[in-house]
């Protein structure tokens, strides 16, 4: 396993985290950001999750570019 294909799991991993739906999927087993924000939640193991899921949602374009980028990569190079 090259350095190659950990960096495309990695995107799989993120392209995964950047479909999920608050009010269809998060929210109704707990998952919400309202449910951490409020109080100490932040620094909870938890917390941190729902943060990284909602900082891939925010980063969504630039997922879309290295998508675009790992697209044409592997077509390139067959």
């Amino acid at each position: 396993m090259g350095l190659w294909t950990l960096l495309e799991g990695f995107l799989l991993i993120a392209n995964a985290l950047a479909i999920l739906n608050e009010d269809r999927f998060l929210a109704p087993r707990g998952w919400s950001f309202s449910e951490v924000s409020g109080g100490g939640g932040a620094k909870t193991l938890k917390g941190q999750i729902i943060g990284l899921i909602y900082a891939t949602q925010y980063l969504r374009l630039p997922l879309i570019v290295l998508n675009i980028i790992i697209i044409v990569v592997k077509l390139v190079s067959g």
